[in-house]
């Protein structure tokens, strides 16, 4: 069996996992995840994001939403990792996704940015 991922949402799903639970064979590995992101987090996130980049600079630079996406990733204690590109010239960044945080880590991700923009005077223009 590949890897098969099946988001709950009914009780059929439910009686199809149990279904493939009971099938499985022995030493076979199951994952149980909590629920992603919701959609109203995503949207909020990206608005604060687009604000913070076009009120405000980090060192002297003027920073994309994606650029600070990383920023406060890392806050989050998703940090990224830098290793050196292929050819030895430079180095490359292994970033963490947003789209991979649980709802949870979701939240406390918009707290900090919500709070870091609060603490820098950015003016935020999507209701959280």
């Amino acid at each position: 069996m590949g890897t098969t991922v099946v988001t709950i949402r009914s009780k059929e799903d439910r009686a199809k996992l149990h279904k493939w639970i009971d099938a499985a064979p022995d030493l076979t590995r199951v994952t149980f995840v909590g629920p992603k992101r919701s959609l109203p987090q995503n949207a909020a996130y990206w608005s604060a994001l687009t604000d913070i980049s076009r009120q405000a600079e980090y060192h002297g630079l003027k920073l994309a939403p994606e650029d600070w996406s990383q920023l406060f990733l890392d806050a989050l204690n998703r940090e990224s990792r830098l290793v050196p590109n292929l050819d030895g010239s430079g180095f490359v960044n292994l970033r963490h996704s947003s789209s991979q945080l649980s709802h949870a880590d979701f939240s406390d991700l918009l707290e900090i940015v919500m709070a870091w923009g609060s603490q820098n005077g950015i003016v935020f223009h999507h209701d959280t």
